[in-house]
């Protein structure tokens, strides 16, 4: 179906363009949402009718999506979840979840606005972009923890899975890897007594 964009789509075009797109596309979303018209002669004459209007209205709405973008850029977001000690949450983190803590925190965020690829399924620091207006995009930071002393030391850049792996690793009687490190090998190299007899009398003339 060819269409006339009433404002700018991402990977589309601007407000004016004339682009093709699917009919279940055109019908379910950028019809109904008013984001389009259909390219007929009579919605093209009303369309350049008003273009001037369409164009300021946008330019209006763009301005303040800008500046409500500098309040929210950057904004970091703690969302405290239940998850395994492998990080993987027992459940997820959704656009509905994201929108209601920036809410929280004073912010006008609908979950349309909310742009994830996938729901949020481990603990950690997570970028989401969030879509302002159709050409104002701004990233918030979602930190996803266990307990307020783990956002904490997130906020902090501490990245709390390797080190409780590496905790885990080095603990006695840990599940992990727990021989003991020989501090005068080179990194990769194997020790001595872990060599076949023969390999070990060779290391051993080398």
């Amino acid at each position: 179906m060819d269409i006339i964009l009433l404002e700018r789509i991402e990977k589309l075009g601007t407000i004016g363009d004339v682009v093709t797109v699917k009919d279940g596309y055109a019908r379910n979303f950028l019809l109904p949402q008013k984001k389009a018209l259909r390219a007929n002669a009579a919605n093209k004459k009303v369309f350049e009718a008003n273009r001037d209007r369409l164009e300021q209205e946008n330019a209006e709405r763009r301005t303040d999506a800008e500046k409500a973008g500098e309040k929210v850029n950057g904004v970091e977001i703690i969302l405290i979840r239940s998850a395994s000690n492998t990080g993987q949450l027992y459940g997820s983190v959704n656009v509905r979840d994201i929108a209601s803590a920036l809410v929280e925190k004073g912010h006008d965020i609908d979950k349309k606005q909310v742009i994830m690829g996938n729901p949020i399924k481990a603990i950690g620091m997570h970028d989401v972009r969030i879509d302002l207006h159709p050409e104002v995009s701004v990233t918030i930071k979602a930190n996803v923890a266990r307990s307020d002393d783990e956002a904490e030391l997130q906020s902090q850049g501490v990245d709390v899975m390797a080190q409780m792996f590496e905790d885990d690793r080095y603990a006695e009687g840990g599940a992990g890897f727990t021989e003991s490190v020989d501090p005068t090998l080179e990194p990769g190299e194997i020790p001595a007594d872990m060599l076949e007899g023969d390999e070990a009398e060779g290391e051993d003339e080398a």
